[in-house]
């Protein structure tokens, strides 16, 4: 077997990471500088005409408070496996955010937390970045839901009822079914071993980020002076969250998927086209950009774990 010099291997490391982070900026900015829909000068026009620090600072505090639940949700999902501290947490959370940004819906994430492991806890990283990314999803689908019956789309709304229904009985019918070693019934296990406490945790801090990033959207409705119904506003953001998360895509792709969902649903209520984009794109911004900004310094700093034999 061939080895590797390290002054090399410490090389061929960098390179990736900066492949990384160069990546990660390249398709935010085409996504910037190349759309379309997007009209800057009226967009500036309006920030001129509304600029305001303490509006902007508290439309900043809901992306702090959105990724800091998220990164509270991950600490106390690991300290299943083990203890780590806040800043550990970060690290991971805002690392792996610049590594997924790429992959499509976020895969990346997955194989980038994992790279903070030893590589024997590999599928249990997985595991649990799929229960912390899982519970995010099952409450998009509730409050999804719940948007359509508001909004009067009940044949959808029943129809993911009924779905919902069906995935449950087969789940229950077919949990002793084996494909490659694998079955339902052992998912429930493996679930079933991490503390009840642990999962409560996670539930209650995915529905304060649920309600943090969609009060975030509806406050930046009202800034670009869209009068709704605060119930109406509520539903139709939590209906384009639910039928745009169920898209695959990528996430520097995030806000052009919601974006198009979103223009949808807002210009069924007499909503600018233009100022749908602005906020969706707003909201990709803010809770997406800025955090891979950061993330990018935690994948520069980022240093491979020896591995034991």
């Amino acid at each position: 077997m061939i080895s590797i010099p390290h002054k090399a291997k410490q090389f061929l490391v960098f390179l990736v990471k900066l492949l990384i982070v160069s990546a990660a900026f390249y398709f935010i900015y085409n996504q910037l500088a190349n759309n379309d829909q997007l009209d800057w000068e009226k967009f500036i026009t309006l920030v001129k005409e509304k600029q305001s620090i303490l509006g902007i600072l508290f439309l900043l505090s809901f992306s702090v408070a959105n990724r800091y639940l998220e990164i509270l949700k991950w600490q106390n999902l690991v300290s299943f496996l083990k203890p780590i501290s806040l800043g550990e947490s970060t690290k991971q959370v805002l690392g792996a955010l610049t590594a997924g940004i790429f992959t499509p819906n976020g895969l990346g994430e997955y194989a980038g937390k994992a790279l903070y492991f030893d590589k024997k806890k590999t599928k249990k990283v997985i595991f649990l970045n799929l229960i912390c990314n899982g519970i995010q999803m099952i409450l998009t689908v509730i409050f999804g839901t719940i948007g359509l019956f508001i909004l009067g789309y009940w044949k959808w709304a029943l129809a993911i009822v009924g779905l919902s229904i069906f995935f449950i009985l087969f789940s229950f019918l077919s949990k002793k079914v084996k494909i490659k070693g694998y079955s339902i019934e052992k998912l429930f296990q493996k679930i079933n071993e991490i503390p009840k406490s642990i999962h409560q945790k996670n539930i209650f801090l995915g529905t304060l980020r649920y309600f943090v990033f969609s009060h975030q959207y509806y406050f930046l409705f009202l800034a670009f002076d869209v009068d709704l119904p605060y119930v109406t506003m509520m539903a139709t953001i939590a209906t384009v969250y639910f039928l745009a998360s169920s898209l695959p895509s990528f996430q520097f792709l995030d806000f052009a998927v919601k974006g198009s969902v979103a223009v949808f649903f807002f210009g069924k209520l007499g909503v600018n086209e233009w100022i749908v984009v602005f906020i969706s794109t707003l909201m990709w911004f803010l809770n997406v950009v800025l955090p891979v900004v950061i993330g990018s310094y935690y994948v520069m700093i980022f240093k491979v774990l020896p591995q034991r034999q």
